[in-house]
């Protein structure tokens, strides 16, 4: 029972974790960053300053073909960045903001949530879509007009407007609080361009990313684009991950504390209560090796059988979590909460049955050596 219930506390435990890490990667990259971004090179360092100085030309044959062939390849959406102030009757606030097209950010599954409008739509060169505490902030309701002012490349200023179509929300409030989107076209507009500062490549498998970030770096040029994974601009994902991965380390660390007291103390009162049966076997001639791989043995035993039940037991109660879900409240600087599940992978059942079988021979070392060390005639007379 120690070892079921360990295997199934790491399952349910490390699932937990690990879909939570998955639910934050997912939605980061459908939002924001996508699976992998084409730049100019510098841009990372220096776009923000000299945005006009980082344009990217529009896409050439070669870009076009290397795209096509990447594993599954599912599309690419431009973006240019913008910032600048947004004005709404009185209040004039300022706005980071992105560019995008309309088409693309429709075939993609986009993680922004709408509490009220819509998305941007296909057909529509002068709507915007706020973040929810930007738009509240400067008093926005669905369908009001909202100007939009931005630096030119020359130092002059220009003005577009636009009417609001929607208030959307994403994984993270501070980004929320101060950004908006428009159709791309009308950004171009707004900053007198015909470029764009970023193209978000999509894939249809996360796991594929690294594949596709080696032939991309191969087939382009490396004077004229760089290729940037998701994973390098994901700071805050990054220090979660690793964060959490000490957090399931722990946890693994108690768990395996506990199986090797409580199997520790099950074997050597087995070995108390069997001392005449030891000192039996031991003057038919059995060595002290014997001995020795016999406790290790009924150990390793001990291992694979509670191991093996708490696999099933914890898969099982994770497919059953998973389909009631979690309620979980908006954690720290995010919009809303969510329902979680139990995520089950391969490495985290494989590690669980691994720490419970490693952690049960430990705890049969101490009770083996010490039924082996017995004296033969003292245990036969415990026998007597």
């Amino acid at each position: 029972m120690a070892v079921v219930f360990g295997v199934v506390a790491m399952i349910l435990a490390a699932g937990f974790i690990d879909w939570n890490l998955r639910f934050g990667r997912d939605n980061t990259i459908q939002t924001q960053l996508g699976h992998l971004q084409l730049m100019k090179p510098g841009f990372l360092e220096n776009g923000r300053a000299d945005p006009y100085a980082y344009l990217l030309a529009p896409p050439d044959a070669t870009e076009q073909s290397a795209l096509a062939a990447l594993p599954g390849y599912r599309l690419t959406a431009p973006r240019l960045l913008l910032a600048g102030l947004a004005s709404s009757g009185e209040i004039t606030l300022s706005f980071i903001g992105e560019g995008v097209d309309p088409l693309a950010e429709q075939a993609m599954a986009s993680g922004l949530r709408f509490p009220e409008g819509r998305n941007l739509a296909p057909g529509e060169p002068k709507s915007a879509i706020v973040g929810r505490g930007l738009a509240q902030n400067l008093g926005l309701s669905i369908g009001a007009p909202l100007v939009l002012i931005a630096n030119t490349e020359g130092g002059g200023i220009s003005a577009v407007e636009a009417t609001v179509v929607g208030f959307f929300e994403s994984i993270a409030q501070a980004y929320d609080d101060a950004a908006l989107r428009i159709p791309i076209e009308l950004a171009r507009e707004l900053m007198r361009t015909d470029g764009e500062h970023l193209r978000l490549v999509f894939l249809d498998d996360t796991d594929a990313v690294p594949v596709a970030l080696e032939r991309l770096r191969q087939a382009l040029p490396a004077d004229t684009y760089q290729v940037v994974p998701w994973v390098e601009l994901a700071d805050f994902y990054n220090k979660t991950s690793a964060l959490f991965a000490k957090q399931v380390g722990v946890i693994y660390l108690i768990i395996a504390v506990i199986i090797v007291l409580a199997i520790s103390n099950t074997m050597t009162m087995a070995v108390m209560e069997r001392v005449g049966e030891i000192g039996t076997m031991m003057a038919l001639g059995t060595r002290r090796s014997g001995i020795r791989s016999m406790f290790l043995l009924e150990g390793l035993i001990l291992g694979v059988v509670g191991a093996a039940a708490g696999l099933v037991l914890g898969c099982v109660l994770a497919l059953i979590i998973s389909a009631v879900g979690i309620p979980m409240p908006p954690g720290p600087g995010m919009s809303w909460g969510y329902e979680a599940g139990i995520l089950l992978s391969p490495a985290n059942l494989m590690t669980a049955a691994g720490i419970a079988l490693a952690t049960t021979l430990l705890a049969s070392v101490y009770p083996a050596w010490r039924a082996s060390r017995l004296e033969i005639v003292d245990a036969l007379r415990t026998r007597q």
